[in-house]
């Protein structure tokens, strides 16, 4: 099954920027789409796939940080063609 995420990392201390665009490279360079906007990035895939690439690099960022929150939402279909009609 297709979905689409979309998350948002905010590493709480004062180097969050270095932490937030090492998250993103790392998406960027999935086989996975990547979309960004200033507020959160989407990556849409195939469920089975996507998931467990997620959680082997949300565990690799919170090792990198003391605290960090992430804020994800996942939709049961890919929405990466997405386009307002208004």
């Amino acid at each position: 099954m297709k979905i689409s995420v979309d998350l948002t990392l905010s590493p709480l201390q004062d180097d969050y920027e270095t932490h937030v665009i090492n998250f993103i490279k790392r998406l960027r360079d999935s086989e996975f789409t990547v979309l960004e906007n200033p507020l959160s990035t989407q990556i849409y895939g195939d469920f089975d796939m996507l998931m467990p690439f997620l959680a082997q690099e949300i565990k690799r960022s919170f090792e990198a940080v003391d605290i960090s929150v992430l804020q994800m939402k996942v939709v049961k279909t890919d929405r990466s063609d997405y386009e307002p009609n208004f």
